[in-house]
């Protein structure tokens, strides 16, 4: 399970993205409100834990966009701001869950597995259907014609992106970022040889879609009419 942490206070982001390391959970930390809003519409997290007082954005207004922009991954929001008002302000935005700060380790992971659960009803039956394909992300896999193709976990993450994003230009530092995080050394040209991998697997017969290279942009996936 995937999820994005939006905490601007870095020794308290660190030790949640410890914790839920140690549990086995996929964590990209960002520390500022518009890098949180950018990666929380990819859409490919299953729970974005979310701070109210972020820099450049205040957390409720990144909660309302992705809220209006069709985004509906669980939020739980993480805040010190401890009344009643604030409470319900902060649920009529859009948040799955509340928790005030100090809060325990183990009462946050306990919150976070609740919406695991709930996200995991939603989507273990989930097939993402584009062109003449269906995609597992959950399984990293493919089905074409009945076909089945199994992709490598990069492979299905981009292709997740991509689909999700149809239509749409993503760079080459998105997907960096969005897949192996700020602080990864990888090489920009190396996420050409996933998408090559990538291409080729779809290249099956009568797949419907193809990624598109947009010259000094970066990608877009499309149906081919």
């Amino acid at each position: 399970m995937r999820i994005l942490l939006v905490e601007d206070e870095v020794p308290l982001s660190e030790a949640i993205s410890y914790m839920l390391k140690k549990n086995n959970y996929v964590v990209d930390a960002v520390f500022d409100g518009i890098s949180g809003q950018l990666m929380a519409e990819t859409k490919v997290y299953n729970i974005i834990i979310l701070d109210r007082m972020l820099p450049g954005k205040e957390g409720l207004d990144v909660l309302k966009e992705l809220r209006k922009q069709g985004v509906t991954t669980p939020v739980l929001i993480l805040t010190a701001k401890d009344s009643v008002k604030n409470r319900i302000e902060g649920l009529n935005s859009g948040a799955d869950d509340y928790l005030i700060k100090p809060f325990s380790k183990g009462e946050l992971l306990a919150r976070v597995r609740a919406l695991g659960r709930r996200q995991t009803e939603i989507i273990v039956n989930e097939e993402l259907k584009i062109g003449n394909i269906s995609f597992n992300s959950l399984k990293g896999e493919i089905k074409i014609n009945g076909l089945t193709i199994k992709l490598t976990s990069k492979e299905s993450q981009i292709l997740e992106i991509l689909i999700k994003n149809k239509n749409m230009v993503i760079s080459k530092e998105q997907l960096m970022e969005k897949i192996w995080g700020f602080q990864s050394d990888i090489e920009l040209n190396n996420i050409e040889v996933y998408l090559s991998y990538l291409r080729k697997k779809l290249a099956a017969s009568n797949c419907g879609i193809i990624i598109e290279t947009m010259r000094a942009r970066g990608y877009c996936l499309k149906e081919v009419l």
